[in-house]
């Protein structure tokens, strides 16, 4: 494939990408950047690359067996109680977890535009969280699709122009990436690795690949729009902590990530702020639309529902999860209870669906020639490990153990 092909075939992963690039990732990466400079930019790539390759066998399962992972892993147990314990994981983690979330994506995106117009960000969540209704309602996956390239770049644009504005220091940044973990870090790199990896991404990412492209001969279109999609996320969260590593002295404590970019105009002038701003909109509203896009494909799934973007039930589903995204935000904010429930839940479910997916690939009835090869379930294995340590980690934090 030539570059334009490749470019032309970008579309799924980069609603991948999208999904990933939210206001957590932009917070953590710059509460990162802010207190220990470039030392963690070798998290970044080193999740980028284990993201890749789970996301490879995602969109391999959904275009080789036509079905998505919620399907998949709803008929490969014939025992009723794991079958029906699979569909409580994937209903409570992925719906009522996109749900959970859905008032953050939503908030920090209005902070972008609440930072340059000085209208409340309140307004402005309503606004978007109606807007994100009207495009997914549409039921036009192309057009779904184009938008969130669109803004892809958008935030690719704004938070490179913000890191270039801010003038970090280039040979610092080459450092980064030479693995190290620094004093008092491994919380900030478990929170970077864990707003990269995300479970439903997964489902998104299995079943989006279906409505771009129609079986294994798009295999080599697929995984160009994954490695190079994927990358360019991490290279927007790689520009994000550069941003704030250059910023602000190494050991600044951010409280607030909305109001960085107002910390940004005496630094380097009021176009950083801008920058900024913009890209932090953009990172709200592509997850804000991506994950009740993704709690609808894998809840539908798991359910045996059908998978239409236009189907009544489909709808239904990513309506609720926005609609508690826009309530949230009217009443002041997300509900701890039901974030520290999903917390538990996808602790629980990615390292189990990060397995399932390994076990997935290697059978012949579904994915025939296309299974897994020593390479990848040596590379799936190894980030899966990693992930079930991510897992424990979050399990423990939520029981106040670390």
């Amino acid at each position: 494939m030539n570059v334009i092909e490749r470019l032309k075939a970008v579309g799924p992963g980069a609603m991948v990408a999208a999904a990933f690039i939210g206001p957590g990732t932009v917070t953590t990466a710059s509460v990162t950047g802010a207190e220990f400079g470039y030392a963690l930019l070798w998290t970044i790539a080193f999740s980028i690359v284990a993201t890749i390759i789970l996301q490879e066998m995602a969109a391999r399962l959904g275009l080789v067996s036509g079905e998505g992972l919620g399907e998949a892993l709803r008929e490969r147990f014939e025992n009723p109680l794991v079958e029906y314990v699979s569909i409580f994981l994937v209903v409570g983690a992925i719906g009522v977890g996109t749900a959970a979330y859905e008032a953050g994506n939503i908030l920090g995106g209005a902070a972008g535009l609440a930072t340059i117009t000085g209208v409340s960000s309140t307004v402005w969540g309503v606004v978007m969280g109606l807007v994100a209704g009207v495009l997914l309602f549409t039921g036009r996956y192309e057009l779904i699709e184009r938008a969130l390239v669109g803004l892809v770049v958008v935030m690719a644009v704004s938070f490179v122009a913000s890191a270039i504005l801010i003038g970090p220091d280039v040979g610092a940044i080459a450092t980064g990436f030479v693995p190290g973990i620094p004093e008092g870090s491994e919380y900030l790199i478990t929170g970077l690795v864990g707003t990269t990896i995300v479970g439903y991404n997964l489902f998104l990412h299995a079943s989006n690949v279906q409505e771009r492209w129609s079986g294994p001969d798009d295999l080599p279109q697929s995984r160009s729009d994954t490695i190079l999609s994927i990358a360019v996320g991490g290279f927007i969260t790689i520009t994000i902590m550069i941003t704030a590593a250059a910023a602000f002295p190494r050991g600044t404590e951010l409280s607030d990530v909305g109001r960085m970019a107002e910390q940004l105009k005496p630094l380097a002038g009021p176009y950083a702020k801008l920058f900024f701003s913009i890209g932090l909109f953009a990172a709200g509203f592509t997850s804000a639309t991506t994950a009740p896009l993704a709690g609808a494909w894998a809840t539908a799934g798991a359910l045996g529902w059908e998978s239409d973007l236009r189907s009544t039930k489909f709808r239904a589903i990513w309506g609720i999860i926005l609609t508690v995204g826009v309530l949230s935000v009217l009443l002041g904010g997300s509900p701890v209870e039901i974030i520290v429930f999903a917390q538990v839940v996808n602790g629980i479910l990615l390292p189990i669906v990060a397995i399932f997916l390994i076990y997935a690939m290697n059978q012949d009835e579904l994915l025939g020639q296309y299974t897994n090869g020593t390479v990848a379930n040596t590379l799936g294995a190894v980030v899966t490990a990693i992930v079930v340590w991510l897992g424990v980690r979050t399990l423990l934090s939520v029981a106040g153990v670390l």
